[in-house]
């Protein structure tokens, strides 16, 4: 096949992809007597996006060549899809001798969300170590996305050195600077980021005000939340439901319930589940009963089927001692299906992570990881811990 026959096929599925219609990208890629690197890895990233990672694995593995691309397109897709250990099993075979590639600045901001939501932080911190010996931390995209790594894995300190270290700071960087702040429960100091990168000359955006709205909601700082509220105006940024959002946060979590309804019903955006859950909760927390009600038949027409919220409406009436609403309420739970989701997450143990859902006692190696966890507890009462050490196994 001629050289531009080829390249005009690539333009065509790569703008397939695009467009979402992956039964025409494959009908070209299937039809084509030879294939480029190119068109492989554009009908992976293709079914990627899409959240098909079984059909980007299969040609990934029929590849005959690949590049470092493809590499980057198939640990992105695992992260993107909610699939970190894949995208981590991935990567270090990236790193073994047999593959001629070296991860670059894509590979890196492409797999620290595996890490993120892993919480590997040893392995996050190597592949800092790594960064910074090839030169890679000096690329502001990378610097971001170790900022946003530390602070979602718990290290501070360590996100705001990675921020001092950044020459000329984009607004993805201050935006991860005020979230991490903001989620990490240090309030004060996301909204004092805020005023340094105003002062800096650099204009918010929608996700920078969701940051310092967020923060002043984890603060509890109601007058400061109003404020920036109110001055979205001036910044030339539209309200989203995401800042209405977290504006009724604020408000109930304030107890100034009143304006947390009222807000609601000025808002222009119809209520989603998670504001009338946020309302909900603040009711719960006030013991507002009647208000609870309320919001409880709004959300059975948005969202009928989250337990959780019933299970807020149950604990609340068996708080008032209402146990003939506990029944009914708990009748409909069960109606759901109502159990909730096993727990699951993983601990990091010698560069390995095992992975455990709640309750799981036949994983292969129950037995190991109750005696390393059993001597971390006999560890955490031998330095002075007063109460007993409570370990669950969760998976």
């Amino acid at each position: 096949m001629p050289e531009k026959d080829i390249v005009a096929i690539n333009a065509m599925i790569d703008g397939f992809v695009r467009f979402g219609d992956l039964d025409s990208a494959r009908k070209l890629f299937d039809g084509m007597s030879e294939r480029s690197v190119v068109s492989w890895t554009s009908l992976i990233s293709g079914y990627s996006k899409v959240g098909d990672m079984e059909a980007a694995r299969v040609l990934f593995e029929e590849m005959p060549v690949k590049n470092l691309f493809t590499w980057n397109a198939m640990i992105g897709g695992y992260c993107k899809n909610n699939q970190p250990q894949r995208a981590l099993e991935l990567f270090r075979e990236l790193q073994s001798a047999a593959c001629p590639f070296h991860p670059d600045d894509v590979t890196v901001v492409s797999i620290l969300p595996a890490i993120s939501s892993t919480g590997m932080i040893d392995l996050g911190r190597w592949i800092h170590r790594y960064a910074r010996k090839s030169g890679l931390d000096k690329k502001t995209n990378v610097a971001t996305a170790l900022m946003d790594m530390y602070f979602k894995c718990g290290d501070i300190q360590e996100a705001r050195r990675v921020f001092d270290s950044i020459g000329a700071k984009e607004i993805a960087s201050w935006n991860v600077m005020i979230n991490g702040l903001a989620v990490n429960g240090q309030a004060t100091e996301a909204l004092d980021v805020f005023s340094d990168m105003t002062s800096f000359g650099e204009r918010p955006n929608e996700i920078t005000m969701i940051g310092v709205l967020s923060a002043c909601a984890h603060g509890g700082l109601i007058k400061e939340g109003r404020e920036w509220f109110n001055k979205m105006n001036e910044f030339g940024i539209q309200c989203r439901i995401n800042h209405y959002g977290c504006m009724i946060d604020l408000l109930g979590r304030g107890g100034y319930l009143d304006e947390a309804e009222r807000l609601i019903e000025e808002m222009p955006y119809s209520p989603n589940g998670i504001i009338l859950s946020s309302l909900l909760f603040a009711c719960v927390c006030y013991k507002d009963i009647d208000r609870a009600e309320q919001v409880m038949k709004m959300i059975e027409r948005v969202e009928p089927g989250n337990v959780r919220n019933y299970v807020m409406m149950r604990n609340l009436y068996a708080e008032e001692k209402r146990w003939i609403d506990v029944e009914r309420v708990k009748e409909v739970i069960r109606s759901c299906g109502g159990k909730n989701e096993a727990g699951c997450s993983v601990i990091e143990i010698g560069r390995r992570v095992w992975e455990f859902v709640s309750g799981d006692k036949v994983h292969p190696e129950w037995e190991i990881i109750c005696g390393i966890l059993g001597e971390l507890k006999l560890h955490m009462k031998g330095v002075g811990t007063d109460r007993e050490c409570e370990i669950e196994l969760i998976g």
